[in-house]
């Protein structure tokens, strides 16, 4: 079939009617450049009937430019003058949708709190922090070596009878009873002087009353350093027990831990009679909030430090136990139940 300048003229003037045509029609601006692609793409339809002038006579080629510039100039402007009107439109409809009433009263941002256990741990860090105590932090998933062996407690140690422990089905691991492992991992990657603050979850197998559970927080606390004393560990004590329950008697008991030796359990006078005795404190006038004592020879050397040269001292403290104190929280299964009628007392 033989191409002519009149019908490729007509071929072109006929997609222009089209083109225009269904640019009039576009309801989006996304309609809109498909209809650029589809005409003025360089695999449009203007492209498509452009080939055939290589098949006109020479005099008639640059006539048939002429038509298809005019003619691809015309859908140009078309394309742009209603992309204006349908972006146009687009913004009307958005303004209309996002308008504001600044006449109305604004609303009320609620304000959220920290949860009592991370607000009380960061309480005990800050306090800790004043000297120099930096904060690590262990997994809760142990080996048996760490969480026990290292610690002083054998496989067949009498002092296992004090941890009914959870394990898990990766062999000779489980759920940590206590964040005292802490200790020997801080050991083996720092080298004395050592301040470490070791808070975290702790999981045993025991049932859920108003002061047990089966999973709780503590946080443990070692220093490690040349000429370390008992007098270092109840000076720092008295400290913390001063910043968070404010000036009140303290006092060392003898106690029992397979990892320290002496060990010592440290007690303030009661928050609730101020040592006068109620049933709070069991009408002794003390209150326990944590265990003590002088981190143990073989326990230094589990950790890769020479007890002949350095002494240490360790500490562990429960934090439900101290947030109970400092809230007069008398459940600890509060801090669990997810209550906000118990929550919001803490903003």
């Amino acid at each position: 079939m033989s191409v002519d300048f009149e019908s490729l003229s007509g071929d072109l003037h006929r997609l222009k009617d089209l083109a225009l045509a269904e640019i009039a029609k576009a309801a989006d601006p996304a309609a809109l450049d498909q209809l650029q692609i589809q005409y003025l793409g360089k695999k449009g339809d203007l492209t498509a009937v452009l080939r055939g002038i290589g098949a006109l006579p020479a005099e008639d080629r640059p006539r048939v430019g002429a038509v298809a510039n005019e003619i691809g100039e015309a859908v140009k402007t078309a394309l742009s003058e209603r992309g204006l009107e349908l972006r146009s439109v687009v913004q009307a409809q958005r303004l209309a949708a996002e308008s504001v009433d600044v006449t109305l009263p604004g609303r009320t941002v609620p304000r959220g709190t920290l949860h009592p256990i991370p607000e009380t741990i960061a309480a005990i860090a800050e306090v800790f922090g004043q000297f120099g105590f930096v904060v690590y932090e262990g997994p809760e998933v142990e080996d048996d070596l760490t969480n026990f062996q290292m610690l002083n407690i054998a496989p067949d140690h009498p002092a296992r009878d004090l941890w009914d422990t959870l394990y898990v089905d990766i062999p000779g691991h489980l759920l940590r009873t206590h964040t005292s492992p802490g200790q020997i991992r801080v050991m083996q990657s720092t080298k004395p002087p050592i301040r470490a603050l070791l808070p975290g979850r702790c999981f045993r197998y025991e049932a859920v009353d108003a002061s047990h559970g089966f999973e709780f927080f503590q946080v443990e606390g070692l220093m490690v350093d040349e000429g370390t004393s008992m007098a270092d560990l109840k000076g720092l004590l008295d400290e913390f027990a001063h910043a968070l329950f404010g000036p009140r008697k303290t006092r060392f008991r003898p106690g029992y831990y397979p990892f320290t030796e002496p060990s010592v359990a440290f007690d303030v006078e009661c928050v609730v009679c101020g040592g006068v005795g109620c049933p709070a404190c069991s009408k002794t006038g003390w209150m326990t909030i944590l265990g003590a004592g002088m981190v143990h020879p073989v326990v230094l050397q589990y950790g890769g430090i020479d007890p002949e040269r350095y002494q240490g001292f360790a500490f562990g403290m429960g934090v439900e136990r101290i947030s109970n104190l400092r809230h007069a929280v008398p459940d600890l299964r509060y801090y669990l139940e997810n209550d906000l009628r118990f929550l919001e007392q803490f903003r």
